[in-house]
């Protein structure tokens, strides 16, 4: 498994709320994609104009090939598209740890 993350700044309060908006509904398209396992949009406490979108992949190149290649891709797309310019960092992690302190 990989995880993708793509941090964004975004400064003005209204495409904020713009934003949480497109990646709600972007997101049935990562939903539908069968390379995608999970994924994650986090706001900033302290500092409210970052946002971070956490994707799970099957692998790398199931999201460079399998996902960029198939049906959901342009469509996700699509929908944030208005915030690329708003993007800080794209990039792809392997997990080396994880602890979910009392869950199941």
């Amino acid at each position: 498994m990989t995880v993708e993350y793509t941090r964004y700044r975004i400064a003005d309060p209204e495409r904020r709320a713009a934003f949480e908006k497109a990646c709600a509904a972007a997101a049935e398209h990562l939903y539908a994609a069968p390379q995608c396992l999970g994924y994650e949009l986090a706001h900033g406490v302290e500092e409210p104009e970052r946002f971070v979108l956490r994707i799970e992949w099957t692998s790398v190149p199931d999201h460079e090939r399998g996902f960029r290649e198939g049906p959901h891709v342009r469509p996700f797309l699509a929908g944030i598209r208005p915030f690329a310019g708003d993007i800080e960092e794209t990039a792809h992690y392997e997990r080396l740890l994880v602890v979910a302190k009392g869950r199941v």
